[in-house]
Protein backbone atom coordinates (compact mmCIF):
# COMPACT_ATOMS: atom_id res chain seq x y z
CA UNK A 1 0.00 0.00 0.00
CA UNK A 2 2.74 2.55 0.93
CA UNK A 3 4.55 1.63 -3.12
CA UNK A 4 0.83 2.64 -4.14
CA UNK A 5 1.01 5.63 -2.14
CA UNK A 6 3.97 7.02 -3.75
CA UNK A 7 3.69 5.77 -7.45
CA UNK A 8 0.02 7.85 -6.84
CA UNK A 9 1.97 10.77 -5.36
CA UNK A 10 4.48 10.83 -8.37
CA UNK A 11 1.81 10.94 -10.83
CA UNK A 12 0.28 14.00 -9.08
CA UNK A 13 3.66 15.62 -9.45
CA UNK A 14 4.32 14.60 -12.82
CA UNK A 15 0.70 16.09 -13.88
CA UNK A 16 1.36 19.36 -11.83
CA UNK A 17 4.74 19.80 -13.68
CA UNK A 18 3.58 18.89 -16.79
CA UNK A 19 0.98 21.79 -16.28
CA UNK A 20 3.81 23.94 -15.00
CA UNK A 21 6.24 23.12 -17.72
CA UNK A 22 3.65 23.67 -20.88
CA UNK A 23 2.73 27.18 -19.27
CA UNK A 24 -0.76 26.54 -18.46
CA UNK A 25 -0.01 28.47 -15.12
CA UNK A 26 1.20 31.78 -14.95
CA UNK A 27 3.96 32.23 -12.08
CA UNK A 28 2.22 34.37 -9.32
CA UNK A 29 -1.45 32.42 -10.58
CA UNK A 30 -3.31 30.32 -8.49
CA UNK A 31 -2.87 26.62 -9.25
CA UNK A 32 -6.01 24.63 -8.90
CA UNK A 33 -7.38 23.63 -5.05
CA UNK A 34 -6.58 19.92 -3.37
CA UNK A 35 -10.37 19.62 -4.11
CA UNK A 36 -10.39 20.35 -7.43
CA UNK A 37 -7.28 18.66 -8.32
CA UNK A 38 -8.73 15.33 -6.03
CA UNK A 39 -11.92 15.33 -8.02
CA UNK A 40 -10.24 15.84 -11.49
CA UNK A 41 -7.27 13.08 -11.10
CA UNK A 42 -9.52 10.88 -9.30
CA UNK A 43 -6.58 10.00 -6.51
CA UNK A 44 -7.09 10.45 -2.69
CA UNK A 45 -7.12 14.48 -1.06
CA UNK A 46 -3.59 13.27 0.72
CA UNK A 47 -1.71 11.90 -2.03
CA UNK A 48 -2.15 15.50 -3.36
CA UNK A 49 -1.37 17.03 -0.55
CA UNK A 50 1.68 15.38 -0.65
CA UNK A 51 2.56 16.08 -4.21
CA UNK A 52 1.74 19.89 -3.34
CA UNK A 53 4.09 19.94 -0.54
CA UNK A 54 7.01 18.82 -2.40
CA UNK A 55 7.03 21.10 -5.10
CA UNK A 56 6.31 23.98 -1.98
CA UNK A 57 9.60 22.36 -0.45
CA UNK A 58 11.84 22.90 -3.80
CA UNK A 59 10.58 26.59 -4.35
CA UNK A 60 7.83 25.80 -6.75
CA UNK A 61 4.62 26.29 -5.28
CA UNK A 62 3.79 28.91 -2.56
CA UNK A 63 0.95 28.52 -0.01
CA UNK A 64 -1.14 31.14 1.30
CA UNK A 65 -2.90 30.70 4.22
CA UNK A 66 -6.83 31.26 3.35
CA UNK A 67 -5.37 32.11 -0.26
CA UNK A 68 -4.70 28.73 -1.70
CA UNK A 69 -1.74 27.28 -3.52
CA UNK A 70 0.51 29.64 -6.20
CA UNK A 71 2.72 29.22 -8.81
CA UNK A 72 6.20 30.92 -7.80
CA UNK A 73 9.00 29.48 -9.89
CA UNK A 74 8.45 27.88 -13.42
CA UNK A 75 11.93 26.78 -13.50
CA UNK A 76 10.38 23.39 -12.09
CA UNK A 77 12.99 21.11 -13.72
CA UNK A 78 15.70 22.77 -13.04
CA UNK A 79 14.47 23.19 -9.22
CA UNK A 80 13.30 19.43 -8.95
CA UNK A 81 16.79 18.00 -10.08
CA UNK A 82 18.85 19.99 -7.65
CA UNK A 83 20.28 22.00 -10.12
CA UNK A 84 19.90 25.43 -8.35
CA UNK A 85 21.08 24.02 -4.73
CA UNK A 86 24.26 25.03 -2.46
CA UNK A 87 26.20 22.39 -3.08
CA UNK A 88 30.16 21.62 -1.56
CA UNK A 89 31.49 23.25 -4.61
CA UNK A 90 29.81 26.82 -3.94
CA UNK A 91 30.72 27.15 -0.19
CA UNK A 92 34.60 25.94 -1.19
CA UNK A 93 35.56 29.74 -0.39
CA UNK A 94 35.30 30.18 3.40
CA UNK A 95 35.48 34.26 2.72
CA UNK A 96 32.43 33.90 0.21
CA UNK A 97 30.43 31.87 3.07
CA UNK A 98 31.32 34.41 5.30
CA UNK A 99 29.67 37.13 3.26
CA UNK A 100 26.59 34.73 2.63
CA UNK A 101 26.14 35.37 6.01
CA UNK A 102 26.96 38.45 6.89
CA UNK A 103 24.55 39.69 4.35
CA UNK A 104 21.39 37.12 6.11
CA UNK A 105 22.12 36.62 9.82
CA UNK A 106 21.88 39.94 11.04
CA UNK A 107 18.42 40.47 9.80
CA UNK A 108 17.69 36.69 11.34
CA UNK A 109 18.81 37.65 14.50
CA UNK A 110 16.81 41.15 14.28
CA UNK A 111 13.27 39.08 13.10
CA UNK A 112 14.26 36.15 16.14
CA UNK A 113 14.00 39.58 18.64
CA UNK A 114 10.66 40.21 17.44
CA UNK A 115 9.30 36.69 16.94
CA UNK A 116 11.37 34.59 19.06
CA UNK A 117 8.86 31.95 21.41
CA UNK A 118 9.43 31.44 24.79
CA UNK A 119 10.27 27.48 23.31
CA UNK A 120 12.77 29.21 20.86
CA UNK A 121 14.48 31.15 23.27
CA UNK A 122 15.04 28.39 26.07
CA UNK A 123 16.46 26.15 23.41
CA UNK A 124 19.12 29.19 22.65
CA UNK A 125 19.47 28.82 26.17
CA UNK A 126 20.25 25.70 26.70
CA UNK A 127 22.84 25.66 23.84
CA UNK A 128 24.58 28.78 24.86
CA UNK A 129 25.22 27.23 28.19
CA UNK A 130 26.20 24.09 26.85
CA UNK A 131 28.89 25.60 24.37
CA UNK A 132 31.42 26.48 27.19
CA UNK A 133 31.60 22.74 28.57
CA UNK A 134 32.55 21.64 24.85
CA UNK A 135 35.90 23.96 24.82
CA UNK A 136 38.63 21.95 23.77
CA UNK A 137 36.76 19.62 21.56
CA UNK A 138 36.97 20.83 18.24
CA UNK A 139 33.66 18.50 16.48
CA UNK A 140 31.09 18.96 19.51
CA UNK A 141 32.21 22.85 19.99
CA UNK A 142 31.32 23.14 15.89
CA UNK A 143 28.45 21.23 15.84
CA UNK A 144 26.79 23.18 19.29
CA UNK A 145 28.11 26.46 17.62
CA UNK A 146 26.17 25.94 14.54
CA UNK A 147 22.81 24.63 16.21
CA UNK A 148 22.72 28.13 18.25
CA UNK A 149 22.89 29.81 14.63
CA UNK A 150 20.04 27.25 13.38
CA UNK A 151 18.13 28.04 16.14
CA UNK A 152 18.25 31.44 15.92
CA UNK A 153 17.55 31.51 12.32
CA UNK A 154 14.43 29.19 12.95
CA UNK A 155 13.22 32.05 15.73
CA UNK A 156 13.31 34.84 13.06
CA UNK A 157 10.27 32.72 11.84
CA UNK A 158 10.79 32.65 8.13
CA UNK A 159 11.27 30.08 6.66
CA UNK A 160 13.89 31.29 3.26
CA UNK A 161 16.05 32.31 6.08
CA UNK A 162 16.22 28.88 7.71
CA UNK A 163 16.34 26.30 4.44
CA UNK A 164 19.01 29.37 2.64
CA UNK A 165 20.80 28.80 5.69
CA UNK A 166 20.97 25.10 6.85
CA UNK A 167 22.14 24.49 3.55
CA UNK A 168 25.30 26.84 4.15
CA UNK A 169 25.43 24.56 7.62
CA UNK A 170 25.22 21.58 5.88
CA UNK A 171 28.10 22.64 3.28
CA UNK A 172 30.55 24.03 5.60
CA UNK A 173 30.93 21.77 8.45
CA UNK A 174 34.48 21.62 7.93
CA UNK A 175 35.31 25.08 7.62
CA UNK A 176 33.74 25.76 10.96
CA UNK A 177 36.02 22.81 12.30
CA UNK A 178 38.86 24.91 10.24
CA UNK A 179 38.17 28.44 11.89
CA UNK A 180 37.45 27.11 14.84
CA UNK A 181 41.35 25.26 14.75
CA UNK A 182 42.86 28.46 13.72
CA UNK A 183 41.29 31.26 15.72
CA UNK A 184 40.02 29.67 18.43
CA UNK A 185 36.36 29.57 20.42
CA UNK A 186 36.65 33.01 21.88
CA UNK A 187 33.75 34.63 19.65
CA UNK A 188 31.49 32.71 19.83
CA UNK A 189 31.88 32.12 23.43
CA UNK A 190 31.71 36.00 23.85
CA UNK A 191 29.13 36.91 20.92
CA UNK A 192 26.56 33.89 21.88
CA UNK A 193 25.12 35.12 25.14
CA UNK A 194 25.14 38.56 24.08
CA UNK A 195 23.05 38.17 20.97
CA UNK A 196 20.79 35.60 23.26
CA UNK A 197 20.34 38.72 25.98
CA UNK A 198 19.61 41.36 23.24
CA UNK A 199 16.79 38.66 21.54
CA UNK A 200 15.43 37.80 25.15
CA UNK A 201 15.08 41.50 25.63
CA UNK A 202 13.56 42.18 22.03
CA UNK A 203 15.98 44.56 21.02
CA UNK A 204 16.42 43.59 17.13
CA UNK A 205 18.67 46.93 16.55
CA UNK A 206 21.36 45.33 19.16
CA UNK A 207 21.13 41.56 17.98
CA UNK A 208 21.60 42.83 14.06
CA UNK A 209 24.81 44.67 15.49
CA UNK A 210 26.09 41.97 17.98
CA UNK A 211 25.34 39.44 15.05
CA UNK A 212 27.39 41.14 12.26
CA UNK A 213 29.96 41.99 14.78
CA UNK A 214 30.21 38.30 15.06
CA UNK A 215 30.60 37.41 11.63
CA UNK A 216 32.83 40.18 10.92
CA UNK A 217 35.13 39.46 13.87
CA UNK A 218 35.84 35.91 11.94
CA UNK A 219 35.81 37.29 8.40
CA UNK A 220 38.27 39.87 9.87
CA UNK A 221 40.52 37.29 11.12
CA UNK A 222 40.91 35.28 7.75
Amino acid sequence: MQTERVNITESVVQYLTEHIANGDWAVGSKIPSENQLTASLGVSRASVRVAIQQLIGVGVLESVHGKGTFLRDDRVETLLTGASQITPADCADIRAVLEFRRILEPEAAALAAKNASGEQIARMRALTEELPRHSGSQREFVRCDMAFHEALCQASGNHLLVKSLHEVFEQTVRNHEQLIQRFGERDALFFHPQILEAVTARNANRARALMEAHILSNYDEI
